[in-house]
């Protein structure tokens, strides 16, 4: 299911207060500036630092 757009509008990074990208498949919010992802589990962002996987990302 996807995420609600408003709710997209409104999340931001518990970390930097950056934009979060939506990754539907996986079903996770993405900040790329802190490299975290986290999850979304029945519809409901999981927005706790110490819960989100670590993203290895190359520049």
């Amino acid at each position: 299911m996807a995420l609600d757009k408003t709710l997209l509008d409104i999340l931001v990074c518990p970390i930097c207060k950056g934009n979060l990208t939506y990754q539907q498949d996986s079903q996770e919010l993405i900040c790329f500036v802190d490299k975290l992802a986290f999850r979304i589990e029945d519809d409901i962002p999981i927005m706790v630092p110490d819960e989100a996987r670590k993203l290895e990302i190359e520049k």
